[in-house]
């Protein structure tokens, strides 16, 4: 009985997969097969952040050990990383992620972050996921929030719960790529509030799509360790300038 379930269920994802064919979220051809989220090609193009920075994880050269901006800035969270550099067809990805509606690339985001980052994901320990939020008028304009998508998706996968209701935006902050890095902080002031009082977690993993300057992860860094969450991580899909 459990075989011929396991077949029917395996047929009726094959079923779907014609149906609905898969599109590889960097190129956005359709992958062959039925098991891939990525085309081979882009798979073997990906060069995922090996020579990372031991703050932000963002890219370094091989002999540094921080990036320039974690140097000069001291961040309120514990340790982060970032899956792939913001550039050239990840760039283009997160743009259709975030606006062309194509929010199925969450699941393969998410795969890729639990293969590549598996181990560190493991040693931070997490209570729980927690996905930034968006503005309610933002949120309602896109449809979605690709961040709680991204921390569904990876949550699944490491079996780790996810609180995307724990905090609020309660600012409809202007985009933070248009800013500074002092503007960004100002931007953020009093931008998130929590839901709820009775927080009991200790540890926590921030998903966002992009590590920029790190001004959104220290802003919600700072109201966690408010609540007492003493142990704050973030993981992104990308990590940029």
């Amino acid at each position: 009985m459990h075989h011929v379930l396991n077949a029917g269920r395996k047929s009726g994802q094959i079923f779907l997969r014609l149906l609905y064919p898969v599109r590889c979220p960097f190129c956005d051809e359709i992958v062959p097969g039925f098991e891939k989220l990525v085309c081979d090609t882009c798979r073997e193009e990906l060069t995922p952040i090996k020579n990372y920075c031991m703050k932000c994880g963002k890219r370094v050269r091989q002999e540094e050990e921080y990036c320039s901006s974690c140097r000069e800035i001291p961040h309120n969270f514990s340790r982060g990383r970032c899956l792939l550099p913001y550039e050239g067809k990840t760039r283009k990805s997160i743009y259709r992620f975030k606006y062309g509606k194509r929010q199925e690339y969450a699941k393969a985001y998410a795969q890729l972050m639990a293969e590549e980052m598996g181990d560190f994901i493991r040693s931070c320990g997490a209570d729980a996921l927690l996905p930034v939020p968006l503005h309610a008028r933002r949120q309602q304009k896109r449809g979605y929030n690709q961040a709680t998508l991204l921390a569904k998706a990876l949550g699944s996968i490491c079996g780790i719960p996810v609180c995307s209701h724990l905090i609020r935006r309660t600012k409809n902050t202007i985009p933070q790529k248009k800013l500074t890095f002092s503007q960004r902080q100002n931007n953020l002031k009093r931008a998130f509030k929590f839901t709820r009082n009775d927080v009991k977690l200790n540890t926590i993993i921030i998903i966002d799509d992009i590590y920029t300057t790190g001004s959104t992860i220290d802003a919600i860094t700072r109201l966690c360790q408010e609540k007492g969450i003493e142990n704050v991580y973030f993981l992104t899909i990308a990590g940029g300038k």
